[in-house]
């Protein structure tokens, strides 16, 4: 059976860093548990703010796992994973958490710590995936607090977070106090686009070990989908390569005709766009497909909530004070609808940004025809019609409009209204 790491794609380096960084968490519990055993006369190392130290000095006198130790490898107590979209940086928190709460202290992926890590129900693994536009101070606060008690399999408390540059300023001050003063035995976990302020405060960063990640080479992608997920060989070269390196995409187009479909309809804007009505049609379909993307996305589990909230409040009850009680949650049911629109705009904002991304892979072909760069397109299937955009427009021409789709992007992630943005960016894309 493949270890914790198997499917962290093409990251060779951050692999090695982290089985280093589990190897002296591993030598940190076992001279916690045997006090003598590293360092004659050294206490044992509990802390947070002896953690990275004394996890260099374990790692040296016990025995190395590799001869040329790199003394960066150590365990600490916080980290950032950080690179573009796709790349992994989910996945390699969650298999290195694997590895921490691994028997063996080496991400095995057999025994029961690696297993119920990455099924998501390790009780000493706590995974934050924002569903909204961003993490409140309130869910943060009650995340540290949680971080603080002991470990209950006696290895590690570990805190996950997706998407950390979605923190507000104060929930990211929360997290910073217990960065600062970390509990014992807890490790922080934080994934994020880059290191950049805008993403990452700089107090935050400075407390932090960071694990760059790249974006996978596609060969490596189609690699994964033929060996993990039985995807045909020519179904999964032509996925990854449309996906740009990311794993996730590539496999929804190679699994999901309708994701396909949706590709389809984005690549063919390029070619509709002859007029200003024109331009203002595409950017309404692009927007409504979004729209209806996110809500098919979103409708059976916001369903499950609000039966799964009624139930609790005693709905169809028909005992003393049903009624009272039913008429006292409304203000529950306010909260969990307020989540639910929240989480819907963010589910329509990334399926939005999933087809800019296609559209700038577009736009992207186009001006490496037109410069003659020896590079493969990203969309196979439209070569043709980029090759033809290329010998229209030039290759300054193709460049102005690959800008206007990323500064679409950047606008959008600016909160500006998506409506508006890709109404600005079709315009621009007809006049060029």
């Amino acid at each position: 059976m493949p270890d914790v790491f198997a499917d962290l794609v093409g990251q060779d380096e951050a692999v090695g860093t982290l089985r280093r960084a589990a190897a002296a968490a591993a030598a940190v519990l076992r001279a916690a548990a045997h006090p003598a055993g590293v360092g004659a006369g050294r206490p044992a190392a509990t802390t947070g703010a002896d953690l990275d130290a004394f996890a260099e000095e374990a790692e040296t006198e016990g025995p190395p796992a590799n001869p040329a130790v790199d003394p960066g490898g150590g365990m600490t107590h916080a980290w950032i994973f950080t690179g573009p979209p796709g790349s992994g940086r989910s996945v390699a928190a969650r298999a290195f958490a694997a590895a921490l709460q691994c028997a063996y202290g080496t991400g095995c992926g057999e025994c029961p710590g690696c297993h119920t890590t990455m099924a998501g129900t390790h009780a000493d693994v706590r995974l934050v995936v924002p569903e909204g536009l961003s993490i409140g101070v309130g869910e943060m606060r009650a995340l540290v607090l949680r971080a603080a008690s002991t470990p209950s399999g006696g290895r590690w408390q570990i805190v996950i977070i997706e998407d950390a540059d979605r923190l507000t300023e104060a929930a990211g001050n929360a997290l910073l106090k217990a960065i600062e003063e970390p509990p014992p035995r807890t490790v922080f976990l934080l994934c994020a686009p880059s290191t950049h302020p805008d993403d990452v405060s700089v107090t935050i960063r400075s407390r932090c070990r960071v694990v760059p990640l790249r974006q996978p080479p596609a060969a490596a992608v189609a690699e994964v989908l033929v060996r993990r997920d039985s995807i045909a060989p020519d179904v999964a070269h032509w996925a990854a390569a449309a996906a740009q390196g990311h794993v996730g995409r590539a496999r929804r187009l190679a699994r999901d005709p309708e994701a396909r479909r949706r590709r389809d309809a984005v690549l063919a804007v390029p070619r509709r766009l002859t007029g200003v009505g024109t331009a203002l049609d595409a950017a309404s379909a692009l927007i409504e497909a979004a729209e209806a993307e996110a809500e098919a996305s979103v409708a059976e589990a916001d369903a499950a909530e609000r039966a799964a909230l009624q139930t609790a409040l005693g709905a169809g009850g028909t005992g003393r004070g049903a009624a009272g009680a039913i008429r006292g949650a409304a203000g529950q049911l306010k909260d969990l609808e307020k989540r639910q629109k929240s989480r819907a705009t963010r589910a329509q904002r990334d399926a939005l940004d999933r087809a800019l991304v296609d559209l700038a892979g577009f736009y992207r072909d186009a001006l490496t025809m037109a410069l003659r760069a020896p590079v493969a397109p990203v969309h196979t299937d439209t070569a043709a019609m980029a090759e033809a955009g290329a010998q229209k427009w030039d290759a300054e021409g193709a460049l102005r409009r690959l800008e206007a789709v990323l500064e679409c992007r950047a606008a959008i992630e600016a909160n500006v209204k998506p409506r508006i943005a890709v109404e600005a960016m079709m315009l621009a894309l007809w006049k060029g």
